[in-house]
């Protein structure tokens, strides 16, 4: 959780919204005392069940793929970029 002063918090107010926004908590302090909390409104919830799946997708669909070099990885990354 990140910890800032009120005067701070006061000066960085939409960097701290971004922050909540990607899913940190900040608690908002004044003379070393918390004194609010901002966290997201929603949290996230991960389905641990159905990324387990999709990493044994991953390791199946590795078993069968072409082996490529980096160089092919990067080129096929950067295709159709201008």
């Amino acid at each position: 959780m990140l910890t800032v002063q009120v005067d701070d918090a006061q000066a960085r107010f939409l960097s701290i919204l971004s922050d909540v926004e990607r899913g940190e908590r900040v608690c908002i302090e004044r003379d070393g005392q918390a004194i609010a909390e901002i966290q997201p409104a929603f949290e996230k919830q991960i389905d641990r069940a159905q990324v387990a799946k999709a990493i044994e997708a991953m390791k199946e669909f590795r078993k069968h793929a072409p082996k490529l070099t980096l160089e092919e990885l990067l080129a096929a990354r950067d295709e159709g970029r201008a």
